[in-house]
């Protein structure tokens, strides 16, 4: 009897190791949902032909953010592990203090971000904003360049309505007529610049300084339990912007790749190459050096970020600026990627 109790126990102690092993890689193995925001770029190509799965070898669930600060609340939760923000929505999260980094520029904002002024709406000049009603999401880039904006035109932002609105809703009111101006990319900034006019663009802005990215960041307790797929994700990632830069004639209104982001993004077909063009998609070296995620608080985003966060910090949007945010920053896998590894 001993020695049956003994091999029962054996069986079941062994039964539980390699059942609880096999839970294990389950629960590692788990779907993992990335964020995304309605914007014209590359990526998007991926989310549809399935490109990101195959190159990581993972399932992989894609999820639509209408505004950043849903993002945000959405990562916080632990919802999402991977999500797209532009530099304000980064910068926001780490003085929140959420445990994210980023690893990935989707894109340098030059032209593809303007704000627009309605026609008739009686504004002919930065100092006519005063008194009117301006459409911008809240935490993003583009509310970021709003507050410069004024600041840069002499303007009071009390003395503007700044209401808190997602593209889509900019783009609604615009053709009611609710609103005077807006500071939105792509594709609500072409419909609304068909009739309207732009005032000043994310590029004019960030030439005074103050320059501005969308890009990519994750939860850090997911990267660093999930080394091989970041690799991997960065990888596929630098291809697509690479086909991209190799043949940008090739993105044409009739092509897959557009078709693909216009499923994601919605719009016209039409309107997405010259979108594209307005955007800088950095190389694998320049992500790795200096102009972006490298060098620490000499690399660019560091240092975008910083200004961000102090002129932010003045405006009252977040409580403090932290000396260095090149602990935020992780370059490893660009580099990596970028050596061949």
């Amino acid at each position: 009897m001993f020695q049956f109790r003994k091999s029962l126990c054996l069986y079941l102690a062994l039964w539980c190791f390699f059942n609880s092993c096999a839970l294990f890689v389950l629960a590692d193995e788990k779907p993992i949902t990335i964020g995304y925001q309605l914007i014209y770029n590359p990526w998007k190509v991926g989310m549809v032909d399935g490109s990101f799965e195959t190159a990581t070898g993972r399932e992989i669930k894609f999820r639509q953010f209408d505004t950043p600060a849903k993002v945000l609340a959405a990562m916080a939760s632990g919802q999402v592990q991977i999500g797209c923000l532009g530099s304000t929505g980064v910068t926001t999260a780490f003085a929140q203090g959420l445990d994210v980094q980023l690893f990935w520029i989707l894109e340098g904002i030059a032209s593809a971000e303007a704000l627009v002024v309605r026609n008739g709406s009686g504004i002919a000049t930065g100092q006519d904003l005063a008194g009117k009603k301006m459409g911008v999401p809240f935490v993003s880039t583009t509310h970021f360049h709003t507050l410069v904006a004024l600041e840069h035109f002499g303007v009071d932002p009390k003395s503007v309505r700044i209401l808190n609105m997602n593209p889509n809703a900019i783009a609604a009111a615009w053709q009611r007529g609710n609103i005077d101006a807006a500071f939105v990319w792509n594709p609500a900034l072409g419909r609304i610049l068909e009739t309207g006019e732009v005032l000043i663009t994310s590029g004019e802005l960030g030439a005074l300084g103050k320059p501005t990215f969308d890009g990519l960041v994750v939860r850090r307790e997911f990267a660093q339990e999930n080394d091989a797929f970041m690799l991997a994700f960065v990888k596929a990632l630098a291809a697509i912007d690479a086909a991209y830069r190799d043949n940008p004639e090739a993105w044409n209104a009739q092509s897959t790749q557009v078709a693909a982001i216009v499923e994601k993004v919605g719009g016209k077909a039409e309107d997405v190459p010259a979108v594209l063009a307005s955007y800088v998609f950095p190389t694998l070296e320049q992500q790795a050096g200096c102009d972006w995620l490298g060098c620490g608080t000499a690399g660019g985003a560091a240092k975008a970020i910083l200004a961000t966060a102090q002129f932010l910090k003045d405006q009252k949007k977040i409580s403090k600026v932290l000396p260095d945010y090149a602990a935020f920053v992780n370059d490893a896998w660009v580099k990596r990627a970028a050596e061949g590894q």
